[in-house]
């Protein structure tokens, strides 16, 4: 058999359209338009590639895009405090913080002192505690985005086995929170799993996130399960630079129900979750309803 491919760059584009339409719906009905902050602290190309997207797909949707690019050598008190000044602007809804931060600068710090209604990448130890018990919170946007693939493409994910393997603070083990959510039976691996080829081969939905390129190989793959591939890795392949995921996309494909593709899955759905999640605080700093389907 040949897996169902699961289009991300496609569901992304339908996510950004209903982004929009709340958007200017918010702005028609209620003269409001969510603002998203992103700050960049040096000059890492990486980060600069992802907060230009970030930016123009936020003007694409009708937000506002407030972008604060700083030296590298910017220290943590005037990072602190320009969080502190996003916090207290009315006209900002989302704030992200853009990582990995220069060495001198701590990451947990910094993403704690952001008002975590504002935390829209759901980094904050309030959000993260609040996702662990069930309670409303922001949600990262990776495992948010591999969420609503999951559910456009099996519909109720309830009694379904699923293992995740990874267990990073931004995708594993949110990833396994959300699954929970939905009445999944999960189990949560890594590379140190005992026979981890049989426990991924239990799993009617994978989730590979492990950071290992090729990682994950047919043999690990149930006849029939969903595969969603979150790993980007750059490698050299017959002379030249290649993306590849976590899974051996080749084997995996001929196994597997449905699978992302590595690039055009997961990755295109980080950002629209991203837009989706400014979008959800402006409603709640607003006292308005929750756009459906943006949200866990």
């Amino acid at each position: 058999m040949t897996a169902v491919l699961i289009d991300g760059k496609a569901f992304a584009a339908r996510v950004r359209a209903e982004v929009a339409g709340h958007v200017a719906r918010l702005k028609a009905d209620h003269g409001l338009t969510p603002g998203l902050a992103v700050v960049l602290v040096g000059e890492d190309p990486a980060s600069q590639v992802y907060v230009g997207a970030k930016g123009k797909q936020t003007v694409e949707v009708g937000m506002a895009s407030f972008e604060h690019k700083l030296p590298a050598e910017t220290s943590e008190a005037d990072l602190l405090a320009l969080i502190r000044r996003l916090n207290d602007d009315p006209e900002v809804h989302g704030i992200l913080v853009q990582l990995p931060l220069p060495s001198h600068l701590n990451s947990d710090l910094v993403i704690n002192a952001i008002d975590p209604a504002k935390d829209v990448d759901g980094f904050h130890i309030s959000n993260v505690g609040r996702l662990g018990t069930g309670q409303k919170s922001m949600v990262p946007c990776t495992p948010l985005g591999c969420l609503m693939m999951l559910r456009d493409h099996l519909g109720k994910l309830a009694g379904l086995n699923a293992v995740v393997v990874g267990r990073s603070n931004i995708v594993g083990k949110p990833m396994a929170q959300l699954l929970l959510g939905d009445s999944c039976t999960v189990t949560i691996a890594h590379s140190r799993t005992k026979d981890l080829a049989a426990v991924c081969r239990g799993a009617d939905i994978l989730v590979a996130a492990v950071g290992r390129p090729e990682m994950i190989t047919g043999d690990y793959v149930k006849p029939g399960a969903t595969v969603i591939d979150v790993g980007i890795n750059r490698i050299q392949r017959d002379g030249k630079s290649k993306l590849v995921g976590d899974v051996d996309f080749a084997s995996a494909v001929q196994v597997a129900g449905a699978i992302t593709p590595v690039p055009g899955g997961v990755g295109p759905m980080t950002i629209a979750c991203l837009l989706a999640n400014t979008l959800t605080a402006c409603c709640r700093a607003n006292g308005l309803p929750e756009p459906q389907g943006l949200t866990a």
